[in-house]
């Protein structure tokens, strides 16, 4: 047997060779039988409701108008459960069979074994492979390795799951009791009165297709990862009797003749082509094999495939605008064209044959159904090979508006139809609307109908033709029953990876989360769903069930931790004290606490013992910093006492007192395997629940380290026989079994055995386990990942054994028994002698890291999709959603119209609805985006700022011609963005990405215009080929379901069009050469390509990728071909027209050998026909695109390219080293000739250039000597290659930008950030005049010397530090003149004294220090406010005796507790006097706030005795206080809390910020308010110019200048 493995790999890194002893002279003991008894029956908490039944007789031949109501009917009541038939297992002989590469011949049964009890028993040895053919394992050496009692341990009860590649497989036994399904890399045979599963395993990757012939004797399966495996099961049995490699690259569908003598294959051959195989299986369950009787290759369009009932010779396909006839006759597949005439362009989704009585209807032998995506049904008669009927199915008219019974089938848009099948007297059509509609077979009228939480994705009948099985893309598997018009769910399943999972012991419950943006409960015990919570902008990443109320808590992508009810099924209370994603979350098991951690490193202790938790203690810089989900990173111990964390970095484990959170003990974890050359750090942490001392570590070594926790002594060691880290582990609490997740198998120790433990591994799961864990009970085990899978476990408790005489593993006739049962297959575990690898080198393998998915994304290209839509934390409480079965309606004739559905309300909107006999409850539909997989190690890809903000839903926007503020210029460059930046030499056209904003600047004047209208931060640019056209596209956010894509008109600079189809974000775009074409390119979590019409804007093709791709760019000689590189290969798209329809032609090339195990990360084409390619090593590969060929590589750089641009014989390169390099490859096409002999030493570098931050975006004229480069920096360069100098363009900060301030005179303006830096602009230009940079430190305030220090040269600016430092520079010298410490901590706000001779400070902890700047002495500190951070500090001057107090300064310190102190002082005599004392109370709940506001104050310039104050007080409101009158004299109202405030010096004008992304400009003289938007995050600064004539704002690092302009009258 041929074991593949991919090039330039390892035969031993993807199998483990184990050597099985033999035991062929033992006789089997007896025929040993495995039954489970059916699930107990009871009564469920939160049964979903049945469904309303409206009917009618069944053949009634009225035709249909409306719904009538009729009272519901009661639930049908099962039979008596019969239990499926079982595996069994005999050992005869122990044989090895000969398998070649590609076929595997009919075996015993027990020689290929495929049981529920797939695992291995591993002592000290390399034990088990998932990727190879057989999949479980069996014991090394039995006699010399301590076994589990019983064994196996673990034993497949049920999966909740359905689909993973594709949710179109569902199929009928032929007796109409089980339907069979795939559950990623499980197929699923599930009883449907009983509940009872049964399992198929062996295939390691996702199953595409299935098919099972009329006799239920033979399943086939295929699998996706190419080249696609086929499996044929005697389905009796469970045996695997053949597996062969398939011609296919993919197989999309398999049928089977009645007698399971043929099976046909519908797929894609490695180029895209279709292929459609014939197979001959006759002989497999007689000791043949199976033989490849036809194949042929076709260019058009298949989606469906059958093999007709009453010839196994002919067959019928249908697909784009072609329905064909097929029939094998002579070792030859041939077929026939139908021809459909007029509608020859339909999109054709799935056929079936009619199903003839015999004696009786023989009108309908050889009919042939087919449906479409416009609601077209054909009737095509298969001996005339000609179309019979043509109707159309349209949507129920509205009511008042008469049926018309022949309407014209172009008018109106139809039903989508995406699957139907055929009985002897009815039709069931399943549609894209989530409808399943029951009809006669004459169309007259709709019998009944389904509604779907989705769209429908296939439809069957039963063998008696009694029930309808549907499926839908969202995971749904149920069934309709025709007699007593009752809808059954079977299951329900995520439809993206499950992250973690927390179970509840009172009621039996498990929750879920998973990256389908769903919270799910489920009922433990029949594995039904109970309450399913959704939401479109956010993931839920964490769940814990609280150990004694009914309440659970959900952590966030968004950084909010909510506590639901179960009662009542709602939010009861929202925290958002964390910035980034929720890691983990855990639970004291005696409810007093809870923790979560995010990937920013903070950890959060919560008060829990009560119903709405509080937030207790905020710890920065805790937990390790990790974006991805992490369950187990956190533990509690089982007495409650103690927390276990990895961090602060992942080398440590930190345990602390739970209640306090004192440190009592820190391990490095790196120290612990000092043999290794490598690093070591922890994953996962986990406490042993009978022996709180006991903490065990899993670390990426794949070892478990059990610890002490109060010494850290290392206790044993546990190794994992997978190559994979556990993120994941459990201890039984007994402390008998230890669980891991490792990779995509589950380990289980013998915990108590040592030293050498043994353990057993299980598989089943396609993809990487994520969590493992017990049931309350301890009788179960539970996995996640794709799927869930539970497990009994059969392990005998401690106190059966000893009442029941329990037996040793170290007995001789223990053993013996077991390799008895081991013989007999009674274990479930594999024969004990398996196939030797061939010694021949297995031919390539392609692996992809996840399966190809349809698309089913839309697009817009005129109204706004969701351009204001936003759902406050007010909004965001949470009803549960009940999940009710499809609601079933008959038509009647006397009216038209179903019944209004109230869409959910709010981010998280599904309710529980409490069922009642006399009520129907209809579904919400909602859209589920798909999973988001982990992101490339490629700077490549865009990644969107995390932004705590929110978005209001509208703008009260002011009139045209009567703004107050107009946007004169914006400060800074995206330089998160990728290709965000264009140039075009011959027009001087020039523009680039700021936040949201489009920034169009002429470079000669520095002009600038801002094109709005991205509801989100903007990822990539593209012009088109005459410079009249941009493109630029932004992600997905709260705000925006899809990505948009916006069409400008340059010269107008108007958005002409708007696109959308993306689901996460958009990694490039490019236009074609002659400017017909757009493609869109969506990023690693999108996977799709999509390409546009640019002449109307439509969608003209949707490509799902198989891999995450970098880059994409249109071939400058060839319109109709673009070029792709990704993760694994380049691929090569050819456009090809027919008519109106478009598609592609792909062609993939694997990367080549010579990059190693490199990425194709950038492209460019060269002269024609080169292609230059920069990869993830720093090499650059030349392509000749004419043969699809790389002749020549060389070493460009030593990180990840990503920028290349050729001009004639130049090329520019540009990397994540910061490296911008010119190269000379004149010699590159001369190489071409020479082939394979070609050497790269003719290829040098002329030029380079080091700027400050990894290259992402370029442009450069035509002969390559001036160009413009950005950075990840926030820079943009002007390049001169012939001067061998760059000059900065536009600069900004890196990081959060945390004050502006203005020289007296207004000609400069200085600005300080968390990058540590101070920046002094002109503000005339806003060019970047000088910086000062402090290292490893944040500068948080600033501050400028007033007018009365005298002469323009003696300027100053005076900073503050993260370190408590204070840092006083000189403009006209640009050096640091002095140093002062006066604070122990971080200073947050700084001003100067009226005439400049002293510098007020405040730090964190609410200190005030009075300092001189000449001398740096601090002679006062105040401590009025200690306790509370001071947010801000001005000082003005007075008359001496100006409102009753000594002193020529008057100065004002507001601190965060909602605290405002004025003082009067006079610095030279030492006076400092408290003038007033201002206190504003908070709201109660001001937690639900997320973004907390800031305390303000400031004096006010046209009335200096009023105090403006705004923060976090009852209401949003600003407060003008008066120091004359000592009270407060007006109120303003304001839309929400503000984050920054400035009053403008020179009208009476107050500007507010919010976190809502915009500004309230407000006019106090008249009392209008005008609103701005502009920003992509918090408005968290504002500041007027002395003048009052600019005003800049800041969001995070983006800076805006406004200029004030007079109302127009």
């Amino acid at each position: 047997m041929a074991f593949p493995v991919p090039k330039g790999e390892r035969w031993h890194d993807h199998y483990i060779h184990v050597r099985f002893p033999s035991y062929g002279s033992r006789a089997p003991s007896e025929h040993v039988e495995k039954s489970c008894n059916p699930p107990e029956t009871g009564h469920v908490s939160q049964r979903p409701p049945h469904p309303a039944v409206f009917g009618k007789p069944l053949l009634s031949n009225r035709s249909s108008a409306a719904q009538i109501s009729s009272p519901v009917l009661p639930c049908k009541v099962p039979s008596a459960p019969r239990l499926l038939p079982e595996v069994s297992l005999t050992y005869q002989h122990p044989e090895v069979s000969s398998i070649g590469a590609t076929s595997i011949p009919g075996q015993h049964p027990s020689a290929w074994v495929e049981a529920t009890d797939a695992h291995t028993v591993v002592s000290g040895r390399r034990a088990l492979a998932d990727k190879s053919s057989g999949v479980p394992v069996a014991l090394e050496d039995l006699g010399s390795c301590k076994l589990f009692l019983p064994d196996p341990v673990l034993r497949l009860k049920g999966i909740i799951g359905f689909g993973g590649h594709s949710t179109q497989w569902a199929l009928w036994t032929k007796d109409g009791m089980a339907v069979v399904y795939p559950c990623h890399a499980v197929i699923i045979i599930l009883r449907v009165d009983t509940r009872q599963q049964r399992f198929f395993l062996g295939h390691t990757d996702k199953v595409s297709a299935l098919a099972l012939d009329r006799n239920d004797a033979l399943l086939a399966s295929a699998q996706v990862q190419p080249p696609s495996m086929v499996r044929l099961w005697d389905f009796q049995t469970g045996a695997c009797l053949s597996l062969f490699r398939s011609p296919l690259h993919t197989v999309c569908s398999l049928s089977f003749s009645g007698s399971g003598a043929l099976l046909c294959g519908v797929g894609k051959d490695r180029h895209g082509r279709t292929v459609v195989v014939a197979w001959g299986t006759d002989q497999v369950g007689l000791g043949g094999e199976v033989v490849v009787l036809a194949k042929v290759h076709t260019d058009f369009d298949i989606q469906a495939f059958r093999i007709a009932f009453f010839d196994e010779t002919r067959m019928a396909s249908c697909g784009r605008g072609s329905v064909r006839l097929w029939r094998l006759r002579g070792g030859a597949l041939r077929s026939c064209a139908v021809d459909l005439g007029e509608y020859c362009a339909l999109e054709l989704t799935d056929l079936a044959f009619a199903q003839a009585l015999d004696g009786h209807q023989a009108s309908l032998a050889g009919i042939l159904f087919v449906c479409s995506h416009s609601g077209h049904i054909l009737e095509i008669d298969h001996q005339r090979m000609a179309v019979r009927h043509i109707r159309r199915l349209l949507p129920t008219q509205s009511p008042g508006v008469p049926l018309t019974e022949k309407q014209s089938f172009s008018v109106g848009s139809g039903i989508a139809i995406s699957s139907l099948g055929v009985s002897t007297t009815t039709c069931a059509v399943g549609s894209e609307d989530g409808y399943l509609r029951l009809w006669p077979l004459d169309f007259s009228s709709v019998l009944l109908e389904a509604e779907h939480d989705g769209p429908v994705s296939s439809v069957s009948f039963s063998p008696d033709g009694m029930r309808v099985l549907s499926t839908t893309t969202s995971g749904h598997l149920g069934f309709l029953d025709i007699p007593s018009r009752e809808y059954t769910v079977l299951t329900r399943s995520h439809m993206a990876p499950v992250l973690a999972l927390s179970t509840e012991q009172n009621r039996g419950q498990m929750a879920t989360v998973s990256l389908d943006h769903t919270v799910r409960i489920w009922d433990l015990a029949t594995l039904q769903q109970l309450y399913d919570f959704s939401s479109s902008d956010e993931t839920p990443c964490a769940v814990a069930f609280h150990p004694t109320l009914p309440n659970f808590f959900c952590g966030f992508s968004s950084g909010a931790v909510r506590s639901f009810s179960l009662e009542n099924s709602e939010v009861l209370v929202e925290h958002t004290r964390h910035r980034g994603t929720i890691t983990s979350l855990v639970i004291t098991p005696d409810g007093r606490f809870l923790f979560s951690s995010c990937s920013q490193g903070s950890l959060v202790q919560y008060n829990c013992s009560v119903s709405r938790c509080c937030v207790l203690r905020v710890a920065a810089n805790v937990v390790c910093q990790d974006g991805r989900p992490k369950p187990n990173i956190l533990a509690v111990s089982g007495d409650s006492c103690r927390l276990a964390i990895v961090g602060p970095s992942k080398c440590t484990v930190t345990v602390m007192e739970s209640a306090s959170l004192d440190e009592l003990l820190r391990v490095d974890v790196s120290t612990l395997n000092l043999a290794s050359n490598h690093l070591d750090w922890a994953v996962a942490v986990c406490f042993s629940p009978g022996d709180s001392s006991h903490l065990l570590v899993s670390t990426s070594s794949n070892k478990v380290v059990v610890l002490d926790a109060v010494s850290g002594h290392t206790l044993r060691k546990f190794s994992s026989v997978r190559s994979r880290a556990c993120p994941s582990l459990a201890l039984s609490v007994d402390a008998r079994l230890l669980l891991a997740a490792t990779g995509r198998t589950i380990t289980v120790w013998d915990y108590p055995t040592q030293p050498n433990s043994s353990c057993q591994v299980y598989i089943g799961h396609s993809e990487p386990v994520r969590v493992v864990a017990f049931t309350p009970d301890q009788k179960q085990v539970l996995s996640v990942g794709d799927a869930i899978f539970l497990w009994d476990v059969l392990d005998i408790p401690e106190s059966d054994q000893n009442e029941s005489g329990a037996f040793s593993v170290h007995e001789p006739d223990s053993i013996a028994g077991q390799l008895e049962d081991l013989a007999s297959g009674a274990s479930g575990l594999p024969r004990l002698q398996v196939p030797i690898p061939s010694q021949a080198s297995p031919p390539p393998l392609s692996i992809h890291d996840r399966p190809l998915e349809d698309s089913a994304g839309t697009f817009s290209t005129s109204d706004e999709e969701g351009l204001c839509e936003e759902n406050h934390v007010s909004e965001a409480l949470l009803q549960a959603q009940a999940p009710t079965p499809p609601v079933l309606v008959e038509r009647e004739a006397s009216g038209a119209g179903d019944g209004s559905r109230q869409a959910a309300k709010g981010s998280w909107a599904p309710a529980v609805v409490p069922y009642h006999p006399s009520q129907t409850s209809d579904w919400s539909l909602r859209r589920v985006k798909p999973g988001l997989p982990t992101r490339p190690d490629s700077y490549k890809h865009f990644t969107a700022r995390y932004k705590a903000s929110t978005r209001v839903k509208s703008v009260s926007f002011p009139p045209v011609g009567r703004e107050q503020l107009r946007l004169k210029a914006v400060v800074g460059y995206n330089g998160n963005g990728r290709v965000n930046m264009v140039w075009r030499p011959d027009t001087g056209f020039f523009a680039y990405t700021c936040g949201r904003l489009v920034v169009v600047e002429d470079l000669h004047s520095g002009t600038q215009r801002h094109w709005l209208g991205h509801p989100q931060e903007i990822s990539t640019l593209a012009l088109n080929q005459d410079g009249q056209v941009l493109a630029s596209a932004s992600c997905c956010g709260n705000t925006a379901t899809r990505c948009q894509i916006r069409i400008w008109d340059v010269s107008k600079g108007l958005c002409q069009h708007l696109l959308s189809h993306h689901d996460t974000a958009i990694q490039a775009l490019a236009f074609s050469p002659d400017d017909e074409f757009l493609v869109t390119l969506g990023d690693y979590a999108d996977l799709t390509l999509v390409l546009w019409s640019t002449a109307t804007y439509e969608l003209l093709s949707s490509t799902r990728l198989p891999e995450p791709v970098h880059g994409v760019a249109f071939n400058p000689w060839d319109a109709n071909e673009l070029i792709s590189v990704g993760t694994s290969a380049i691929t090569f798209w050819l456009l090809q027209h027919n008519g109106t329809d478009t598609s592609f032609q792909v062609h993939r090339e694997p990367v080549p050998e010579e990059l190693g195990a490199s990425e194709l990360t950038s492209l460019c084409y060269g002269a024609s026909p080169l292609l230059y390619c920069g990869s993830s090593s720093g090499q650059v590969c030349v392509w000749d695109t004419g043969t699809s060929r790389c002749f020549l590589a060389w070493e460009a750089d030593e990180g990840e390219i990503g920028v290349l641009l050729c001009s004639g014989s130049r090329l520019v390169s540009g990397s994540n080293t910061k490296r911008l390099r010119l190269w000379a490859v004149g010699v590159v096409p001369e190489l071409r000739r020479k082939g394979s002999s070609a050497r790269s030493s003719s290829v040098f570098m002329e030029r380079e250039l080091t700027l400050d931050g990894a290259i992402v975006s370029a442009s450069f004229d035509s002969g390559m000597d001036m160009g413009v480069v950005g950075t990840t920096a926030g820079t943009l360069w002007y390049i001169s290659w012939t001067e061998g100098t760059s000059t900065r363009l536009i600069s900004g900060h890196r990081s959060k930008v945390n004050e502006v301030v203005f020289s007296p005179n207004e000609s400069h303006c200085a600005t300080c950030g968390e990058d540590g830096s101070v920046r002094v602009w002109s503000l005339a230009s806003m060019e970047l005049v000088i910086q000062f940079q402090v290292l490893n430190q944040s500068c948080l305030c600033l501050a400028w010397t007033p007018p009365s220090c005298g002469r323009p040269e003696q300027q100053q600016v005076v900073a503050g530090y993260s370190d408590g430092t204070l840092r006083v520079f000189s403009i006209s010298r640009t050096a640091m003149e002095l140093k002062m410490h006066p604070h122990r901590t971080a200073l947050t706000a700084i001003a100067f004294s009226s005439d400049g001779q002293t510098i007020l400070s405040g730090d964190k902890d609410g200190l005030v220090a009075i300092s001189h700047p000449c001398t740096g002495m601090t002679f006062r500190v105040l401590s009025d406010h200690r306790g509370a951070p001071i947010s801000a500090i001005q000082s003005i001057s007075k008359e001496y005796g100006d409102l009753g107090v000594e002193g020529v300064d008057l100065w004002l310190a507001a601190s965060g507790d909602q605290r405002v102190s004025v003082w009067a002082s006079d610095w030279l005599r030492d006076r400092c006097e408290l003038l007033e004392w201002l206190s504003f109370p908070a709201p109660a709940t001001s937690e639900a706030l997320g973004l907390l506001p800031p305390s303000l104050a400031a004096f006010c310039p046209w009335d200096r005795a009023i105090l403006v104050c705004v923060g976090l007080g009852a209401h949003e409101e600003v407060i003008f206080y008066s120091l004359r009158q000592k009270q407060v004299v007006q109120k303003t109202p304001l839309p929400f809390f503000a984050m920054s405030l400035s009053l403008s010096p020179g009208a009476q004008l107050m500007v507010v910020g919010f976190a809502e992304c915009m500004l309230r400009l407000l006019d106090c003289e008249s009392g209008t308010a005008q609103d701005f938007e502009g920003h992509d995050d918090s408005v968290h600064l504002c500041r007027f110019t002395p003048s009052g004539r600019l005003l800049f704002t800041a969001a995070h690092n983006e800076i805006l200048v406004w200029e004030v302009t007079s109302p127009s009258p």
